[in-house]
C-alpha cells in the first residue's frame, strides 16, 4: 500500500528501522548482557528482555499514533512492520555474531549476548524465534494501546509498569516488607506473602498477574476515589479540614521517623545520597533555576564545605602539619583546628562556603551566559587540583585526604549509620526547602527572577544587580557546603576524587530533569537520576549513557521537566498561547495518557 491509499508506508518503514537500531544499540552497548542476571519474572522474563520489549512496545506505539490517522487497521499493520523489521534486525545480529566474529569489533557482542537473546536455549533459531514472537506482540500491543481509551491505556501501562519495577526491586522489598511486618510481630505472614508473589529471583508467574491486576485495578479506583474525597473534605467544616490536615501532617512526621527501620541499612544509604544531593540540587536551583547563572563549578563548594568540616573536626590532620592536635587552652583562643565538634564546625563550613561563593562572584559580574559557565568550571577544577596539590599536602592531606572526622552526636545519641545519618540529611533537606520557597516568593526572589528574564530591563527597573549575584552564589555555595559537610561526617574522611566535575554535572542534570526553577522537580530529578542507579546495580556502568539519552528525551518530549514551575512551563509554552490554544490548569486539564 502507498500514501494515497492512507497507509503511510515509508514513514511506518523509518520508525521500524528506528526500532531495530534501537535494539541493535541496546545490544551491542552490553546493556542486554548486563541486566540479563535480574529476573523480571523468575525463569521467564528477565530485565534484559523487557527493555528490548519495551522498547518495541514504545516503538509500536508511537508509530501507530503518528501514521494511523485513527484507522484502527492501520494502526494494528503498523505496530506488526515495526515488530516484524525490529525483531529481523536483532535476530540478525545474533545470528551473525559468530560466524563473523563481530565481537572483534564490538566487543559486547558476545555469546552472553546471545545466550540471553535466546533465553538460554542451546537452539539459537528457536530461542531467536520465541523472542521474535514476544517483539511482535509487544509492539502490537503499542498499537492496541494507542486505539484504546486513555483510562484504558493509562491502566494497562501502569500494571506493566508495576511488574517491571516490583520484580526488579525483588530484593529491596523482600527485606521491606520482613521488616514492615517484623514491626507488626507477624514474620510467618511475611514469609507466606512473600512467596506468593515472588520466585527465588523476581515475581512468580502469579505474582506478576497479581501485581498487573493491582495496577490496573487502582488505576480504575484513582478517579473516583480523588472525587469523592475531594467531595467529602468539600462538605466538612473548616476546622475539620484543617484538623484533618494536621492529622496527615503527623502521620508523615510518624512515617519518616520509622521509615529507616521500613527500609533497612542499603536503601537508608541510597535515601541518604538521594538526599545530599537533593540539598545541592537547592542551591543550585538558586543560583542556575532562580537567578539564571549558568555554574558548572558547583562541586567547589561542596568540597569547601567538606574540607572545612574535616579539618576543624578530624583528629587525624596530616602530621607534616604543626596543627596536628587539639591544643590544651585556658579560656578563648583562635585555635580551632581539630578540636570543634560537628555541629560547632556546621555553621563554620556553611559560612565559609558562602564567603568562597561570594569571592568567585566578585570576578565573574560581568560574565554571562557560556563564558560564565567557563569561568565556574575553571573555579571547581582549581579548587581540585589545590586540594591534590603537594602545596597543600601538608594541610589537607593531598590525595590521602583526611581522614577521622568526628561523627554527629546530639544529646548522646551518634549518628553513626545509614539509618541514624537519614534524620540530619532529611532534615537539612527540609530547612533548605523551605529557604529556597521563602526566598523565592520574596523581594530578593523576585529580583532573581527579574535578572535572569533580563539583566538590562532589570538594572532599569532598579535592581542592584550586584547585590543581587553575589546573594545568588552565596546561598547557593552555602546549601552546598552543608551538604559537603554532611558528605563529610557521613564517610568519616574526605579525598579529593570524590569532588569531580561529573558531581556538578550530576547536579545540573538533575534540576533540567526535574524542572529548572521548581523545588519539587529537584526531590524528583535527585530520586530519578541518583537514587534509581542506587537501587538498580546494572545500572551504574551505563549511568552517562541514561543520562544523555534521558537529557535528550527530556528536551524533545517534555522540555519544562517532570515537575516544572509554572512560570517555566507558561515560558516553554508560549507558543501554544500565542496560537490560541489556552493551558490546561490543574482543575480543567483532560485526562491524557
Amino acid at each position: 500500500m502507498d500514501r494515497q491509499s492512507g497507509f503511510q508506508f515509508t514513514a511506518v518503514l523509518k520508525m521500524s528501522l528506528l526500532a531495530g537500531v534501537a535494539l541493535l544499540y541496546l545490544s551491542a552497548v552490553g546493556m542486554v548482557e548486563a541486566f540479563s542476571t535480574r529476573d523480571i519474572i523468575y525463569k521467564t522474563v528477565s530485565l534484559s528482555i523487557a527493555l528490548l520489549l519495551t522498547s518495541n512496545l514504545l516503538l509500536g506505539y508511537l508509530t501507530a499514533r503518528r501514521t494511523s490517522g485513527g484507522n484502527k487497521v492501520y494502526a494494528l499493520l503498523a505496530g506488526l512492520i515495526v515488530g516484524v523489521v525490529s525483531m529481523a534486525m536483532l535476530s540478525a545480529l545474533a545470528l551473525a555474531a559468530e560466524p563473523l566474529n563481530i565481537r572483534a569489533v564490538l566487543v559486547n557482542v558476545s555469546p552472553e549476548m546471545v545466550k540471553a537473546l535466546t533465553f538460554g536455549n542451546e537452539n539459537t533459531v528457536r530461542g531467536l524465534s520465541i523472542l521474535a514472537a514476544l517483539g511482535i506482540a509487544s509492539s502490537l500491543l503499542g498499537a492496541i494501546i494507542h486505539l484504546l481509551p486513555p483510562l484504558w491505556r493509562r491502566a494497562i501501562l501502569y500494571g506493566l509498569i508495576a511488574i517491571v519495577a516490583v520484580g526488579t526491586l525483588e530484593e529491596l522489598l523482600d527485606g521491606v516488607v520482613t521488616n514492615i511486618f517484623d514491626l507488626l510481630g507477624s514474620k510467618r505472614s511475611a514469609r507466606k506473602l512473600l512467596s506468593f508473589f515472588f520466585g527465588k529471583k523476581g515475581l512468580s508467574t502469579t505474582g506478576a498477574m497479581w501485581v498487573f491486576i493491582l495496577g490496573v485495578g487502582l488505576t480504575f479506583l484513582g478517579p473516583p476515589w480523588r472525587k469523592l474525597r475531594q467531595n467529602t473534605v468539600a462538605r466538612m467544616p473548616a476546622k475539620s479540614q484543617q484538623g484533618m490536615k494536621f492529622v496527615g501532617f503527623l502521620f508523615l512526621i510518624g512515617l519518616a521517623a520509622i521509615l529507616p527501620q521500613i527500609m533497612g541499612s542499603y536503601l537508608s544509604e541510597i535515601v541518604v545520597t538521594v538526599a545530599l544531593y537533593t540539598l545541592m540540587g537547592f542551591g543550585l536551583n538558586i543560583v542556575v533555576g532562580f537567578a539564571g547563572l549558568l555554574d558548572l563549578g558547583y562541586v567547589a563548594f561542596f568540597a569547601i564545605g567538606a574540607y572545612t568540616m574535616a579539618l576543624l573536626t578530624s583528629t587525624q590532620l596530616p602530621q607534616t602539619t604543626e596543627l596536628t592536635s587539639c591544643p590544651e587552652m585556658a579560656g578563648f583562643s583562635l585555635h580551632l583546628i581539630g578540636c570543634l565538634s560537628f555541629w560547632e564546625a556546621l555553621p563554620i563550613a556553611v559560612g565559609v562556603s558562602a564567603l568562597w561563593g561570594i569571592l568567585l562572584g566578585v570576578p565573574v559580574l560581568r560574565m554571562r551566559g557560556d563564558y560564565l559557565a567557563i569561568v565556574t568550571l575553571g573555579f571547581g577544577e582549581i579548587i581540585r587540583v589545590l586540594a591534590l596539590s603537594n602545596f597543600l599536602q601538608p594541610k589537607v592531606g593531598g590525595a590521602q585526604g583526611i581522614l577521622g572526622i568526628n561523627k554527629p552526636v546530639l544529646l548522646g545519641f551518634e549518628f553513626k549509620t545509614s539509618q541514624e545519618l537519614y534524620y540530619l540529611a532529611v532534615a537539612a533537606c527540609l530547612v533548605a526547602a523551605f529557604i529556597a520557597w521563602r526566598l523565592r516568593d520574596s523581594r530578593v526572589g523576585r529580583s532573581w527572577m527579574a535578572m535572569r528574564e533580563d539583566e538590562d530591563v532589570a538594572e532599569a527597573m532598579g535592581i542592584n544587580l550586584i547585590k543581587t549575584k553575589l546573594l545568588a552564589f552565596a546561598t547557593g555555595g552555602a546549601l552546598s557546603g552543608l551538604a559537603g559537610a554532611i558528605f563529610a561526617a557521613k564517610l568519616g574522611s574526605v579525598y579529593p576524587h570524590s569532588f569531580n566535575l561529573l558531581v556538578s554535572i550530576n547536579v545540573l542534570c538533575l534540576i533540567i530533569v526535574g524542572g529548572i526553577g521548581s523545588l519539587p522537580g529537584v526531590v524528583v530529578g535527585s530520586i530519578a537520576l541518583v537514587g534509581l542507579p542506587e537501587l538498580l546495580r546494572e545500572f551504574s556502568e551505563f549511568r552517562l549513557l541514561i543520562f544523555g539519552a534521558l537529557l535528550v528525551t527530556m528536551m524533545l518530549v517534555k522540555p519544562e521537566g517532570f515537575w516544572p514551575a509554572a512560570a517555566q512551563k507558561r515560558e516553554l509554552h508560549e507558543h501554544e498561547t500565542e496560537h490560541g490554544e489556552a493551558l490546561p490548569t490543574p482543575e480543567t486539564a483532560p485526562e491524557t495518557a
